[in-house]
């Protein structure tokens, strides 16, 4: 599935949320969106979990002090 189908998909997702759920419905499906997201990039691979939890530039800042 190309991204642009994702997108329309995803976008028409948030749209039927919103009009028939309202607002919390549709922050709810965005936000539940975001985390599948980030979910299956884990999945696919291209995200390590360190990434979130290691600090800004510090591996860098590291290595510059050698």
């Amino acid at each position: 599935m190309s991204m642009a189908v994702a997108g329309l998909l995803a976008g028409m997702a948030l749209g039927f949320a919103g009009y028939f759920g309202g607002f919390g419905a549709f922050l709810l499906v965005a936000a539940l969106g975001a985390v599948g997201f980030v979910a299956g990039r884990f999945l696919d691979g291209d995200l390590e979990p360190g990434e979130f939890f290691r600090r800004a530039g510090g591996r860098e800042r590291d290595v510059r002090r050698r």
